[in-house]
């Protein structure tokens, strides 16, 4: 996308800062306070309050959000140089450099990402900054990770649901209830050719007091034992490592430089699957 929206509503101004119309900057959001996590600037006071409180609960989870991004990358990469060309990123959060279509573009211009999410301030910046290459393909899908129909029947207007497709739900699926994820992955899997790749990170069940606290402010966040994320593969082969925690991954050479790094195996896990053909 090269057009930027964000002027379509008159903004409002938080300090000397813009704020896009309609965005409600009183209450924290949780894309906002991941963004404060990773270093970003696209946050307001009531998430930097609730990222600085659960930081003094938990000191590494500033650390954590990095190691995930860190992770996503490493993924679509992989992913891209086993020969994938399409991406579907589910719950994509604020904009933050690199980005996937960055990415595999870089290995495969022609790649062609799709960006879901459904907060108002995601699609203001994804609108005006996620600009892919001219060979491939840059889109941004506005959609409930919980409904998946609307979201596959948005995405196949960029993506070709017969070829294999990347699915990245970093970070997000610890977002719905137990419920909501057992109708979600069953239809996020159907549609999917062979071939296609799912990666996900999750928070564990030793986050649990700090996650109280962010659900009591966000609304949401659920963390589940290593045997229950794991179970979200269930129908898919997940690749070595198998589920560790994100800079156990496939580490590159970023990870060697990173001179003091904590464990986070007790706060989140991720993997990598395939999905085979059917026999």
């Amino acid at each position: 996308m090269t057009t930027d929206h964000s002027a379509d509503a008159p903004p409002g101004p938080e300090g000397d800062r813009i704020v896009p119309h309609g965005i409600d900057v009183e209450t924290p959001h949780k894309a906002r306070v991941y963004d404060y996590l990773l270093g970003g600037k696209d946050n307001f006071e009531p998430d930097r309050a609730l990222a600085e409180r659960l930081l003094h609960k938990e000191p590494r989870l500033r650390e954590g959000a990095r190691a995930n991004r860190r992770f996503l990358m490493r993924a679509v990469r992989m992913m891209a140089e086993r020969g994938i060309r399409q991406f579907l990123d589910l719950g994509a959060g604020l904009p933050t450099r690199p980005n996937i279509h960055e990415v595999v573009q870089e290995v495969a211009p022609e790649c062609r990402v799709v960006y879901v999410d459904n907060d108002p301030m995601v699609l203001v910046h994804a609108r005006a900054l996620l600009t892919g290459s001219p060979e491939g393909k840059t889109t941004y899908v506005d959609a409930d990770l919980r409904d998946l129909g609307a979201i596959v029947e948005k995405a196949a207007e960029t993506l070709a649901f017969t070829e294999p497709i990347g699915v990245t739900a970093v970070a997000s699926l610890h977002f719905l209830t137990d419920e909501q994820l057992a109708a979600v992955l069953p239809a996020l899997r159907e549609p999917l050719a062979p071939g296609s790749a799912l990666a996900i990170s999750h928070v564990v069940t030793g986050l649990a007091s700090v996650m109280d606290d962010y659900r009591a402010s966000v609304g949401s966040g659920y963390p589940r034992t290593p045997e229950h994320i794991e179970a979200l593969f269930d129908g898919w082969s997940l690749l070595p490592p198998g589920l560790v925690e994100p800079d156990a991954w496939r580490p590159g050479p970023e990870i060697a430089q990173i001179t003091e790094r904590a464990s986070m195996a007790d706060m989140v896990l991720c993997g990598v699957a395939v999905l085979q053909e059917q026999r």
